[in-house]
Formats: C-alpha cells, sequence, structure tokens
C-alpha cells in the first residue's frame, strides 16, 4: 500500500513583502512564519532589536510599527506589509540622535545594553501614546496623569532590565520628555 500523500502544513510557504523599514522600502521572500525580528535582523542586517526571551515577555526586540510599539518576536513579518517600522537605528536623524537617546546618554541609562534598543523603542512609543492621552492602568480616572515616575514605570513595565538600571532609564524617560 502506497504511504498517503502529505500535503504542505496549513501556512507554510513564502512570501514577497515589502517593508518600509527606518523610511526605505525593502522587499524580501520570506517564509510566511518568519517573524519581523527575524527578517531585521537576519536579513536586514538591522541588529538593534535583540531576541531574548522570544516569547514577547522582556521587551528587547520592541520596534515601532506605524508609531506604536510592538514586540518583534511575535509579529509575522508578512503582517507587516505597507507598515512604516522603525527600529533604534533609524531613530536618530540627519546625524543627531533621537531626544529619547540622547537622554539614555546623559542619564546613562545602561548598563550591559542589551535591552537598551527596546527600551528607547519602547520609550519612544510611549511618549507618543502618552501625548496622545492613551491612559495606563495607573492614569486616573478624571484624566491624563502627568508623566511622572509612576506613570513611566507603569507605562514601560513590559521592558525589563537584567542589569536593574531602571531608576536611569525612569530618569532618562523623564528627561526627553520635557519640552
Amino acid at each position: 500500500m502506497a504511504s498517503p500523500t502529505r500535503s504542505a502544513p496549513a501556512g507554510s510557504g513564502t512570501s514577497d513583502v515589502t517593508l518600509k523599514v527606518n523610511g526605505s522600502p525593502r522587499t524580501l521572500r520570506l517564509d510566511n512564519r518568519t517573524t519581523l525580528l527575524d527578517a531585521l535582523r537576519e536579513r536586514l542586517d538591522l541588529v538593534g532589536a535583540k531576541k531574548g526571551c522570544d516569547h514577547g515577555q522582556c521587551g528587547a526586540c520592541t520596534v515601532l510599527v506605524d508609531g506604536r510599539r510592538v514586540n518583534s518576536c511575535l509579529l509575522f513579518a508578512v503582517a507587516c506589509e505597507g507598515a512604516d517600522i522603525t527600529t533604534v537605528e533609524g531613530l536618530a536623524e540627519d546625524g543627531r540622535l533621537h531626544p529619547v537617546q540622547e537622554a539614555f546618554v546623559a542619564r546613562d541609562a545602561l548598563q550591559c545594553g542589551y535591552c537598551t534598543p527596546g527600551q528607547i523603542c519602547s520609550a519612544v512609543g510611549m511618549l507618543g501614546e502618552a501625548a496622545e492621552g492613551h491612559p495606563s492602568v495607573v492614569t486616573p480616572p478624571d484624566g491624563p496623569a502627568p508623566l511622572g515616575a509612576d506613570e513611566i514605570r507603569e507605562r514601560m513595565s513590559g521592558n525589563l532590565c537584567r542589569c536593574g538600571a531602571y531608576p536611569h532609564i525612569v530618569d532618562a524617560i523623564e528627561e526627553a520628555a520635557t519640552p
């Protein structure tokens, strides 16, 4: 008796995907199961976003997709077709660091640096969310909370730092948030 023919698993295959990364469109042929993190690191040589836990629990892989922070280890690259993706490498403009990057340097908001790109991208996204009036768990019901240390800690709680540089990270974000 002949063995049954096996078909490809659902969702397998490849697709041509155009990702707009740091302002430049890049077309890649990717396995449909490729995460955005793997596409950025392995195919585009953008290694700022780190593979920490690979389960969306540490935030080391945080990038911005259409201005919103995402864990790139959980997002399929094919789902980002046409989206505007910004990595830590794309935050600087005209040779000048982004204000959050400058504040991280000025406040010494890193130790080993592994989580820093994700922390910075998350902080940029978080500041945008706060400016748009998005509440957090600690935002009072009567309106937006001032972006103080408690509010920043809550909003950044998805990004872990194994070295414990949190006080300096909060200080840097407070500095960057101050006009």
